[in-house]
C-alpha cells in the first residue's frame, strides 16, 4: 500500500505596509491572528500561522510591511523581513493597484536572487477601474519574477482559494514542523497584547498610536475567566494624556472594545485592566526595544 505523501513548509508573505498582508494571512489560515488596522505600519512582528490537514502543513508567516526604517523599531522590523527571506519556501508577495516598488527596490532585488518560488498577489482589485489591473499587473511582472500572478481580493475573500491552490503545487514534501493541533508559535500573552494595540490603532489619530507599545503584566486563567493587565506605555506625557483622554473616557473606550475581542478570541470571560505608563523614546533605543520583544535574533 503506497503511503501518501505529505507536504510542509513555510510560507512567508511580503509587501509594503498596509497592502493587505495580514488580512490574507487570517484568511489563508482560517483565523484572527494578525490584527488588522486602516493604518500603515499596523504588523510589527513576525507572525506565524499554521494551515493543518491530513496531507499538508502550511507555516504562514505575517511580516511587518517593507519600509524605509526611520527608527530602531522600523530597523528591527525590517529584520524580520529579511530573516524571513531565510527560511521561505514559497514567497507570497502582496502588492494591491496603488502600491510602486519605491524605497523597497533593494528587498525586491534580494526575493528575485533568492532562487524561493514567488506566488504575486495583486490585492484590492474589487476597487479598480478600467484597464488599471492590466496595468499595474504590467508594472509588477517587470519588476518581480514571480512564478504565478494572481489577482485578488483579500476584504471579499476572492480568489484566496486559488493562492492556497498555487502554494500547495509548490509546497515540498516533509514532515510537519509543528504539532498538527497547534494553530501558532506565539504565546496567548503575544495576542492578548496585540488586540489591545489594535483597537488604539482604531481609535487613536496621528502620531499616538505608533508611540504606543502594549506589555501584558499579567494574563492569569482561573475556571471560565481570564485576568489580564495591561501596560500601555508612550513616549511622552502629552501622549499619555490622549490615551487617558477627558476623564479616562479614551481610555475605557478601548478597553471596552479590547476586552469584546479577547472574549471573541479566546472564548472566555475576560476581567481587562489597563494602565498607562511614559517610556521616553522608546522606539529609538534597542535596550527598551528588546524588553518589548523586538528581538529578531
Amino acid at each position: 500500500m503506497t503511503q501518501t505523501k505529505h507536504q510542509a513548509g513555510f510560507v512567508n508573505i511580503i509587501g509594503k505596509p498596509n497592502v493587505g498582508k495580514s488580512t490574507l494571512m487570517n484568511i489563508l489560515v482560517g483565523e484572527r491572528l494578525s490584527i488588522i488596522s486602516s493604518k500603515a505600519q499596523t504588523t510589527r512582528h513576525r507572525i506565524l500561522g499554521l494551515t493543518n490537514t491530513e496531507n499538508y502543513q502550511i507555516v504562514f508567516s505575517d511580516t511587518p510591511g517593507m519600509l524605509k526604517p526611520q527608527y530602531e523599531l522600523h530597523k528591527n522590523m525590517m529584520s524580520f523581513v529579511n530573516i524571513s527571506l531565510e527560511d521561505a519556501d514559497v514567497v507570497l508577495f502582496v502588492t494591491d493597484l496603488y502600491e510602486t516598488d519605491e524605497e523597497i527596490v533593494e528587498i525586491i532585488d534580494k526575493i528575485n536572487q533568492s532562487g524561493i518560488p514567488i506566488i504575486l498577489a495583486i490585492n484590492k482589485i474589487d476597487l479598480a477601474k478600467e484597464g488599471q489591473l492590466e496595468k499595474v499587473t504590467e508594472y509588477w511582472t517587470s519588476r518581480i519574477k514571480a512564478d504565478v500572478v494572481i489577482p485578488i481580493s483579500a476584504g471579499e475573500e476572492f480568489n484566496t482559494d486559488k493562492v492556497l491552490q498555487e502554494i500547495l503545487e509548490r509546497l515540498p514534501e516533509h514532515p510537519p514542523f509543528y504539532d498538527k493541533e497547534e494553530l501558532t508559535d506565539r504565546s496567548e500573552r503575544f495576542f492578548a497584547s496585540e488586540i489591545i494595540r489594535e483597537k488604539i490603532f482604531n481609535n487613536y489619530k496621528k502620531e499616538v498610536p505608533y508611540s504606543t507599545e502594549v506589555n501584558v503584566e499579567d494574563f492569569h486563567v482561573k475556571n471560565k475567566i481570564i485576568r489580564i493587565r495591561a501596560t500601555i506605555y508612550v513616549e511622552r506625557d502629552s501622549q499619555k494624556g490622549i490615551i487617558i483622554g477627558d476623564k479616562g473616557k479614551a481610555l475605557k473606550k478601548v478597553g471596552i472594545e479590547a476586552r469584546e475581542e479577547l472574549e471573541k478570541f479566546f472564548g472566555k470571560q475576560v476581567f481587562l485592566e489597563t494602565f498607562v505608563k511614559v517610556e521616553a523614546n522608546w522606539r529609538k533605543n534597542k535596550s527598551k526595544l528588546k524588553k518589548f520583544g523586538y528581538d529578531p535574533t
